[in-house]
């Protein structure tokens, strides 16, 4: 008998099966299909990005794996966004997604309340906290379930023409939900995500490239890890471009791309199209990015990021020999594109369980979202109030405006999906205060409530401890215009000025003047403490404003509604209590979220009216 069962061993399953096996009594079984990898990478070989940096601290600031593994297998590290402020700068790794799986697996085996299956699920029974997972041999009994199977869910893969069933290349696909679980909603389209191509390195130019190198000063993810620490050698990536001729070979095979031939139904990701999608959204442009990034020291294999596509194979291999360095290219396994079926997210609470069937979680890919991150942080939110339940607490939910895996939650639970997800840092109304270099003091109050205690708790409380006492240090030490150490570095104060005051100039630097205050007055923090001080510093202001806003609205936002009064007043119309009747929002804010919902409503329920 498990307590939390687990289907599907992605991103979001591994983070799932680790953070419950935390709660020290629950026995946790991970159920994969036979032959998939462990927290696999299938499509980039990367972890964090834009926004996605973000949500990887925030796993590893809540005690989840993504930011270890992610160090541990690390072969390229860069910052994204370096040329603009703070709030919007974010780590990305490039990973050898051979040794990210092989951790992912080696850690969690090791883990004595966990199991992982290699079955393939065949049906659920029972309901209410009691259920019994049938595989193809075995049946396994679980208070609670959390679905994670990704891209699988009646997945289909198409290249050119050719079609087959699976959730990747290799792999086949884990069949249609709903003959398992009765009554549950799916989205009317399905989804698309596809890959580029993947490339011979030994058979590429890299002298008519642009060469791109590890930074050796970025900072791991993993808070207890060294911040430069560096676990593989590093290797370099490359960039390239598309052009007129390879844009042309692409609009002349329209009619045999899958995507405009009326072969693929399903939608794909705005914000991540295939380069299909790019030659005609932009008919004017054909000068595109092409990112060639190696996917590990052991394989031969070269990502070509930017050129996602599921035309013919003889049509891909036109393309690529068109751009600059990949003249002789050699495809080792051809791009293509997977459609697949999503959850209605709406039938979620924000703890990701049913509302319709208590103990059933869903998390990760399968509820529209895309990007292994974005999967990994849903992941952790289930397992977390998986075991949370089991242990009769209340549920841990993230605000929006102190989190991004918040602000995706929310965003989830409150519209139904017409296109996959993709979180970025322009979803957050308080991004000044949601950064990357903060986030074990955003998270350390959720930390706390789950109860748990081990070495990672002890890292948090030191964190906090030492932040506080730099903190006021900086705020009771003032210098005067003569002061040597502003002199040295050419600062000038009408005043005497504390030391926070004077990191919050705009010709100051904020980082680098405290990393070398610190030095010169012979104390000794961790270098994140001093980076997240300094740039506390530098948006201080903005910050207090943006807060004290923010509280304004987060009161009125946090208001628990009653929706079935909003059904019956007489001051709201037709229009919107079919869209409330359907979302079922349990606060004001998650009413405000909701597509189409008029003013009038708003304030009719804010005023208590209804």
């Amino acid at each position: 008998m498990y307590d939390i069962i687990i289907i599907g061993a992605g991103h979001a399953g591994v983070e799932a099966a680790y953070i419950a096996s935390q709660f020290e009594k629950l026995k946790i079984g991970l159920i994969t299909l036979p032959g998939v990898g462990i927290a696999s990478a299938p499509c980039n070989p990367s972890i964090g990005g834009v926004g996605k940096g973000q949500v990887v601290r925030e796993i590893d600031a809540l005690g989840g794996l993504m930011g270890r593994l992610a160090d541990l297998s690390g072969i390229q590290f860069r910052t994204l966004n370096e040329s603009k402020g703070y709030a919007v700068q974010s780590t990305r790794i490039q990973i050898d997604k051979l040794k990210y799986s092989k951790n992912a697996e080696s850690i969690l085996s090791k883990i004595e309340n966990i199991d992982i299956i290699r079955e393939k699920v065949v049906g659920i029974d029972g309901s209410n906290n009691n259920f019994a997972v049938r595989t193809e041999s075995s049946t396994w009994n679980s208070k609670k379930i959390i679905f994670t199977v990704g891209t699988f869910l009646n997945g289909k893969l198409h290249t050119g023409s050719s079609t087959r069933n699976g959730g990747r290349d290799g792999c086949e696909s884990s069949g249609d939900l709903s003959s398992i679980i009765k009554k549950l909603k799916k989205v009317k389209n399905r989804f698309k995500t596809g890959t580029p191509a993947r490339i011979d390195k030994k058979s590429v130019d890299y002298s008519l490239m642009e060469k791109q190198e590890s930074d050796p000063d970025v900072y791991t993810f993993h808070s207890q890890h060294s911040v430069n620490a560096r676990f593989l050698n590093q290797k370099s990536c490359y960039l390239t471009y598309t052009n007129s001729e390879t844009l042309k070979i692409i609009r002349e095979n329209k009619e045999r791309s899958p995507m405009f031939n009326g072969q693929i139904v399903a939608v794909g990701a705005r914000y991540c199209p295939s380069i299909e999608d790019k030659a005609y959204r932009y008919p004017d442009k054909d000068i595109h990015h092409v990112f060639v990034e190696p996917e590990g020291h052991d394989l031969d294999t070269l990502y070509p990021s930017g050129i996602s596509t599921s035309l013919p194979q003889s049509v891909q291999e036109k393309m690529l020999q068109t751009i600059k360095g990949l003249e002789q290219s050699k495809i080792l396994q051809y791009g293509y594109a997977v459609e697949y079926d999503v959850l209605d997210t709406t039938q979620l609470n924000k703890t990701l369980e049913l509302k319709l069937f208590s103990g059933i979680y869903f998390a990760g890919q399968v509820n529209g979202t895309s990007g292994y991150e974005e999967a990994a942080g849903q992941g952790l939110i289930a397992g977390v109030n998986s075991a949370l339940s089991l242990a009769g607490k209340e549920p841990l939910i993230l605000s929006r405006n102190d989190s991004y895996i918040g602000v995706m939650i929310e965003d989830l639970v409150s519209n139904v999906r017409d296109e996959p997800y993709r979180l970025f840092t322009a979803r957050s109304e308080n991004r000044l205060f949601i950064r990357e270099d903060n986030s074990v003091l955003r998270m350390v109050s959720y930390r706390k409530k789950l109860g748990l205690n081990g070495q990672h708790d002890d890292y948090i409380n030191n964190f906090t401890n030492e932040y506080n006492l730099l903190y006021n240090l900086l705020n009771t030490t003032y210098m005067g215009v003569n002061d040597v150490f502003l002199q040295s570095h050419k600062i000038k104060v009408p005043r005497r000025t504390n030391i926070f005051e004077i990191l919050a100039r705009a010709d100051v630097d904020p980082v680098k003047v405290l990393n070398k205050y610190i030095d010169s007055a012979g104390l000794v923090f961790d270098k994140r403490i001093i980076r997240t001080l300094a740039i506390t510093a530098k948006y201080q202001g903005y910050i207090s404003k943006t807060k004290e806003y923010s509280q304004k609205i987060s009161k009125l936002d946090s208001k628990k509604i009653d929706w079935h009064k909003i059904l019956r007043s007489e001051n709201i119309s037709f229009e919107c209590k079919q869209r409330v009747k359907r979302i079922k929002p349990e606060t004001f804010g998650q009413l405000k979220l909701i597509e189409g919902i008029r003013p009038a409503t708003l304030a009719v329920v804010a005023s208590n009216t209804y």
